[in-house]
């Protein structure tokens, strides 16, 4: 594998598990310095040295906490070069917005948009020292198209990323800081199997309208987190990048 990313720093939040545990492994591969970064300890540190990194304890939504993860990276590696922003939940409880609760959608928010936002607010002063960084914020395919089987703050805040990201790569484009926004499909992490282990049925639902027939690997994320982390795509800012597997461009899917 060639080293895009070698003598590079990136920061993944939500990087114990799922899409960030992949992501970490992958750009670790491509000879980047790899923060990691969750509220899961045990999980965290071993991912750190797994690939050689670094784990900083963060809950996301707390800013002097946020403040801190990017200050230390700095600090104990001397720059900041790939944020990836990729902390997020799904909870049961957020559903239609008929019976989704206020606190349901509250955390939502917190977690998914105001954990961006915040990740955002203090990477770009110190990609801004260096004239350069790429910023990559996970949203999602939800973000682009509307969805019967609804998970309204979820959608909502994922919307919320798509719109900020676009606007912040727009702003900090002539600075040398790239900001785009992932938008995986369904991928197969932990996270969708507990939304849909206890009902195969939604599932099913949600599969037949893959046009490849399947969901997503995680390291089949992580390939599209590389590339826009290295420079490969330093003509890529302000973008919607779909990893959907189709679904976006699907009318109706192949028998």
């Amino acid at each position: 594998m060639t080293e895009r990313l070698a003598g590079r720093v990136a920061v993944i939040t939500g990087g114990a598990s799922g899409i960030g545990l992949a992501s970490a492994r992958r750009l670790a591969a491509e000879g980047a310095k790899i923060v990691v970064a969750d509220v899961d300890t045990e999980a965290g540190t071993a991912v750190a040295d797994e690939v050689g990194g670094a784990f900083v304890r963060t809950d996301v939504t707390v800013e002097s906490e946020v403040e801190a993860l990017f200050a230390t990276t700095v600090e104990r590696f001397g720059s900041l070069d790939v944020a990836f922003n990729n902390a997020g939940i799904s909870p049961p409880e957020d559903d239609s917005i008929l019976t989704t609760g206020l606190d349901a959608w509250r955390k939502v928010q917190e977690v998914n948009l105001t954990s961006v936002y915040l990740c955002c607010k203090y990477a770009i002063p110190h990609m801004r020292k260096q004239g350069k960084g790429s910023i990559i914020n996970t949203a999602s395919f939800v973000a682009v198209m509307g969805a019967a089987t609804s998970q309204i703050s979820y959608t909502a805040s994922k919307g919320g990323v798509l719109s900020m990201t676009r606007e912040l790569g727009v702003q900090f484009a002539r600075e040398g800081i790239r900001v785009n926004a992932l938008c995986p499909g369904p991928v197969n992490t932990p996270l969708l199997e507990e939304l849909f282990a206890k009902d195969p049925e939604r599932a099913a639902r949600r599969l037949v309208h893959v046009p490849m027939g399947r969901f997503a690997l995680p390291e089949e994320i992580a390939g599209a987190v590389a590339f826009l982390a290295s420079d490969d795509a330093s003509f890529v800012t302000a973008a919607e990048f779909l990893v959907d597997g189709g679904i976006a461009g699907a009318y109706v899917t192949p028998v």
